[in-house]
């Protein structure tokens, strides 16, 4: 059983729950985030022609909302939960997203109290 974090870009949102719903992966959790990675895309827009605002966006990296999709899937599962994301989310610009893939020891359906694999469906 894997969990599966993916922070991907708010645009994306809709496409991403299209494509896993047609992958068969249709039960998520989404939560807006903020966050930065180590890309510069806002020095990138900056005019070189202006020095001084290329520096302060240097120095004060802005935190940029973002939405964070919780997913937990069977072994099996992981590799077409990980390439669907990828292929809804993948526009080859910095910012894109990130998918991070952890263990996870078990899973209890409330309602039933059942646990295992079988509450994942």
């Amino acid at each position: 059983m894997k969990l599966i974090l993916a922070i991907i870009r708010i645009a994306k949102m809709g496409d991403t729950k299209a494509a896993l719903s047609e992958a068969g992966l249709p039960s998520f959790t989404a939560m807006p985030v903020l966050g930065r990675g180590k890309g510069h895309g806002d020095y990138e827009k900056a005019d070189e022609t202006d020095p001084e605002y290329a520096e302060l966006i240097e120095k004060m990296p802005r935190l940029k909302s973002k939405r964070m999709i919780t997913l937990v899937v069977t072994d099996d599962k992981k590799d077409l939960a990980i390439q669907t994301i990828i292929k809804a989310n993948q526009t080859g610009k910095s910012g894109d997203g990130k998918i991070i893939v952890l263990n996870a020891v078990d899973s209890v359906r409330v309602r039933t109290a059942e646990s295992g694999d079988s509450t994942l469906d």
